[in-house]
């Protein structure tokens, strides 16, 4: 009886074990079931129906962000200046227009921490230079590059040379589409005399693309609207920032000999003898607007009855001054050879005529205008890769 009941216990526990094993495996079959069922029931309800095209790319979405490494995403951290680039594919779309004034701003903003020649642009910059691919876009920076750059950021007319340097050439068709959109005259010059901001680009834009395209383009640029226009800001009741930028603007179609025919011939002369007035004013905005007029007087559009500087400037107390035989090639020297100005895109550079090789020295500058400069010491072997941005202080 021991015997049996022992048995009978044994086989009893065994067939309850294969019924809790039997049941457990149901349960946990019907549970999946249901999940799955739920799983789909969810994704049927969220769906757009949007089209079967929608539905391919989501997929096609969601298997490349499961191929993606989570560890290889977040061993390179995020550059909070320049965001990573998104390659854009032979049929995706161009990307869609951004605010091209926030870019401006953004790229006027962040251009001073660039210290480096090999340092990569700001994010802003390289984006701008994708949207200038097109007329569209191209036209959309400079309207910009006139419409937001404060008269007061000494680094405005900076970003304006850089921008426009690095953008593609303008198409016939857009030089004279921004023609038209700007409809330049000598009553334009005279409008919005208080805010001279507006002016101050405008020109600036003007010298940077009649620097660029140095030829028949510039000739085409400089119509007769643009060359009063540019004429009618010289005039004494411009604002001085105005007036240089226009000047200067002017010095930049001269480089086109048609167009210096054209310029001499609205006798420009006389109203840069007026100005050269100010080459030793004071006010050190006045002063630059004499020095570029000084300059241009001695060296592009002469007047007749007019001496030289260069052959009537005392040198007698002088015992150095800049050497005007050891100089990059597109830096203005003044005709006592003490001050130097750069209205080139490119970095000038010149030594001086003392050396020292021996002892302590020192020397003192007074530095005139704002924007970008640099001051040091250089051999008599240090080269000036002026385009290539090198010379003297690296």
């Amino acid at each position: 009886m021991i015997v049996f009941g022992w048995a009978v216990f044994l086989v009893s526990r065994s067939l309850g074990q294969g019924l809790l094993l039997t049941l457990e495996e149901h349960i946990a079959h019907f549970l999946g079931t249901r999940g799955a069922t739920a799983t789909m029931g969810n994704s049927c309800i969220c769906r757009d129906d949007s089209g079967a095209e929608d539905s391919v790319d989501t997929q096609q979405q969601q298997a490349e962000n499961s191929a993606v490494p989570t560890a290889d995403m977040r061993s390179q951290p995020r550059d909070p200046v320049r965001p990573p680039r998104r390659g854009r594919g032979p049929h995706e779309p161009r990307r869609k227009k951004q605010n091209v004034d926030g870019l401006v701003l953004d790229t006027l903003a962040v251009i001073r921490t660039l210290v480096d020649n090999d340092q990569e642009p700001p994010y802003s910059m390289i984006t701008l230079h994708e949207m200038a691919e097109t007329d569209e876009g191209w036209l959309d920076v400079v309207q910009s590059l006139i419409r937001v750059i404060p008269l007061e950021d000494p680094l405005g007319p900076a970003v304006i040379t850089l921008l426009l340097d690095e953008c593609p050439l303008p198409t016939k068709d857009a030089l004279q589409k921004l023609t038209e959109i700007l409809n330049l005259n000598g009553e334009v010059a005279c409008q919005d005399s208080g805010h001279p901001a507006k002016h101050r680009n405008t020109s600036a834009v003007l010298g940077c693309l009649a620097e660029k395209l140095a030829g028949p383009a510039s000739i085409g640029l400089l119509s007769p609207g643009i060359l009063e226009y540019l004429l009618q800001c010289l005039k004494l009741q411009s604002h001085p920032t105005v007036m240089l930028f226009a000047l200067i603007a002017l010095e930049k179609f001269a480089q086109t000999s048609e167009n210096k025919l054209t310029i001499s011939e609205s006798s420009i002369s006389d109203r840069l003898v007026t100005l050269e007035s100010w080459a030793d004013d004071p006010d050190y905005l006045k002063r630059q607007v004499g020095f570029c007029a000084q300059w241009s007087l001695d060296n592009l559009f002469l007047k007749d009855s007019r001496q030289l500087t260069y052959e009537k400037v005392d040198l007698n107390s002088i015992r150095a001054m800049l050497n005007s035989n050891d100089v990059s090639e597109y830096l203005k020297i003044s005709p006592h050879g003490l001050e130097a100005r750069c209205d080139a895109s490119s970095f000038e550079s010149v030594r001086c005529t003392f050396c020292v090789d021996a002892g302590v020295w020192y020397y003192e500058v007074t530095v005139i205008t704002s924007g970008v400069m640099q001051i040091g010491w250089a051999t008599r072997d240090s080269k000036f890769l002026n385009h290539e941005g090198y010379g003297i202080g690296d």
